[in-house]
């Protein structure tokens, strides 16, 4: 189902993060478990670690995608459209023209700026690309893109690179990198905390329209 209105965008990110939740809490309650061998808790360790990652990127992307096609749903105009979403729409048009040393290519590019602004503005679908490695620096770049504060995020940019993504990419590549239990308690609790913050920017720019353009 196509999303239309904000609640239908909020239902869409409700209905995601419930299976995640769910999972993530299995796989917590595994860890926290006493009466594991030490092999088998390392090992429950490694996989949640990978989990909680899969998760953080897989909610990420698919909260930003759905957001995009909720402002693709309201056919504003390219004038309509605040700065940052503006820039994902101009993405394309600039490429060719980026590419070549032809100053011919950035002709249409300016006959768009002076007399196609009025037009109904084509956003790119699913254009919100995590690069299979959320770190800070492309987490930035994604709230930079839907126009939501990266600010908040600024203090977890350790936590982001170095105990989540870092950690995930090692046990993905098969190093023997050590994890114990109190370390993951505090990472699943950080991510929880990430994923409904997350959440919650993407619900609110949708009801204060934050992706249209103030015009006087």
């Amino acid at each position: 189902m196509s999303i239309r209105t904000a609640e239908q965008l909020s239902d869409r990110l409700a209905t995601d993060l419930v299976w995640r939740k769910k999972e993530l809490s299995e796989m917590k309650s595994l860890i926290e478990a006493k009466n594991v061998s030490e092999q088998r808790h390392k090992a429950l360790v490694r996989s949640g670690v990978c989990i909680l990652y899969s998760h953080w990127e897989g909610f990420v992307k698919l909260a930003a995608n759905s957001y995009l096609e909720y402002v693709i749903s309201k056919k504003l105009t390219y004038q309509e459209l605040s700065s940052n979403f503006l820039a994902l729409a101009m993405k394309e048009k600039l490429k060719d023209a980026k590419e070549t040393n032809k100053p011919s290519l950035y002709i249409p590019v300016c006959k768009f700026f002076i007399s196609e602004l009025n037009q109904r503005c084509i956003l790119p679908k699913n254009a919100i690309s995590t690069a299979s490695n959320l770190s800070s620096e492309i987490l930035k770049e994604i709230t930079y893109i839907l126009g939501i504060d990266f600010s908040i995020y600024s203090t977890k940019s350790v936590l982001i690179d170095t105990k989540l993504l870092k950690k995930r990419n090692e046990i993905a590549h098969g190093n023997d990198s050590v994890f114990d239990r109190d370390e993951y308690l505090e990472l699943h609790r950080e991510v929880i905390g990430m994923l409904d913050l997350f959440r919650n920017q993407i619900e609110n720019a949708a009801i204060q329209q934050s992706f249209r353009q103030n015009l006087p």
